[in-house]
């Protein structure tokens, strides 16, 4: 077998900046429809439990393409599957905009099929690229790549609601968005190198895994719970996504540019806590800032269902953004610590995150049928509490004595650990 180049050290630095935009384009693309819709959910015609089920489309178009990007990955490697998907990123807004504009549910509910397909191809893909970053660097990347995503949001959302503030047509709005991604989107792709994640001769040292080796990953119990942590974040993070606008449009009788405002304060609040995310893991390590992020993440929602005020809501869902934005990056981080199989660990950890996807829009849409959308946060303040107990398994995993990167049994392949990166050696990993 032969090894794939090793990218030079400015090839590595073009890798981390092409990450960087993918990521970009990802949270910009997101933020400028989720800031529009209680317009679109107007255009529609449709109600709280309505719009749940055309958000689903988000959630099943999400789950196929990361269903399907593990195994893409194992075969062509990171940098065809992240192009596809940020193509599909890039189109989904324009069907979007399409269907609020003709009133078509039913093609909003595609787009967002569409968008959600080409977000979770790149979703394996882009984090084991990042993972493999952090093992070029030597050094944590993955939080800041995150970050590059909520900072997206932000942008997105602010231009969501200086556009709302004037009523600028959500379809126009949403194909400029499309159109202005597009040429930056070609460009990061290019930056990709070939081969990253791919098993078999020519690509890798790695073989490639059985079926059955592909499967025995998800019976490690390490990724199991790893899962489990990512399964709550998400759903935490996600439900922000999701809800935040249209909790306070109806739960505080805000009106739409003011909800929308409040979302950037929680994308804000994300991109913040993200981009500190190497600085603070340097410190106190990841169990301990896993475990944080999820208490202050439950705590952030609670203070969002119960605050008096919408003033006391906005600043607890800083306390959201922030409890949220580090569990998905450090747990993704944890997965792909050791460099055999990788892509078979990220691929397994972030198709469990993505039931909460699924699951969460539809069933919280329900829900605040019923109860109304701030009390439906309950659940999920208390899937993050949950999750906060699990936290030890984000710990850096022992080095095996004489690994080679197979389990001994033969039945899957070994978590074998990667050299810590310096800045996040410490006692608590």
């Amino acid at each position: 077998m032969t090894s794939r180049k090793e990218p030079s050290p400015d090839g590595v630095r073009r890798w981390r900046a092409g990450l960087f935009v993918l990521f970009v384009i990802v949270g910009v693309t997101m933020s400028s429809w989720i800031t529009r819709t209680p317009d679109i959910r107007d255009a529609i015609g449709a109600s709280t439990a309505g719009m749940g089920l055309v958000i689903l489309g988000l959630s099943l178009g999400a789950m196929i393409g990361v269903l399907g990007s593990g195994q893409l990955v194992a075969r062509y490697g990171g940098r065809p599957v992240a192009g596809t998907g940020i193509a599909l990123v890039v189109l989904g807004p324009v069907l979007v905009g399409t269907g609020a504009v003709t009133g078509a549910g039913g093609l909003v509910f595609a787009g967002l099929v569409i968008f959600g397909s080409g977000s979770g191809l790149m979703e394996i893909a882009v984090n084991i690229e990042g993972a493999a970053v952090e093992r070029a660097l030597s050094r944590p990347v993955l939080p800041a790549l995150h970050g590059c995503f909520s900072a997206g949001t932000v942008v997105g959302a602010a231009g969501g609601i200086a556009l709302t503030g004037i009523d600028f047509a959500v379809s126009w709005h949403l194909c400029l968005i499309s159109a202005l991604c597009a040429p930056a989107a070609a460009w990061a792709v290019r930056q990709l190198p070939a081969g990253t994640g791919r098993e078999g001769a020519g690509a890798t040292d790695e073989p490639r895994l059985t079926r059955a080796e592909r499967l025995a990953v998800w019976r490690e119990p390490r990724t199991l719970m790893l899962g489990a942590i990512v399964l709550g974040m998400a759903l935490a993070e996600g439900a922000a996504n999701d809800w935040l606008p249209l909790i306070m449009v109806d739960g505080y009788d805000l009106d739409a540019t003011t909800g929308s405002l409040v979302y950037t304060l929680f994308a804000a609040a994300m991109a913040t806590g993200r981009f500190g995310g190497e600085f603070v893991l340097a410190r106190l390590g990841r169990v301990v800032v896993v475990r944080g992020s999820a208490v202050l993440a439950a705590v952030g929602i609670l203070i969002v269902v119960f605050a008096p005020h919408p003033a006391l809501a906005a600043v607890a869902v800083v306390l959201w953004g922030l409890g949220a934005a580090l569990g998905f990056p450090v747990t993704i981080s944890a997965a792909g610590d050791s460099p055999h199989h990788a892509a078979a660990r990220v691929s397994a950890v972030a198709t469990i995150a993505y039931l909460a996807f699924l699951a969460g829009p539809p069933a919280l849409g329900l829900l605040g049928e019923h109860t109304g959308l701030r009390n439906a946060m309950l659940a999920v303040a208390f899937v993050a509490l949950l999750v906060s107990t699990l936290a030890s398994a984000a710990r850096r995993p022992a080095a095996p004595a004489g690994g080679t990167g197979r389990a001994a049994t033969g039945t899957g392949p070994r978590p074998a650990a990667a050299p810590a990166p310096p800045s996040a050696r410490n006692p608590a990993d």
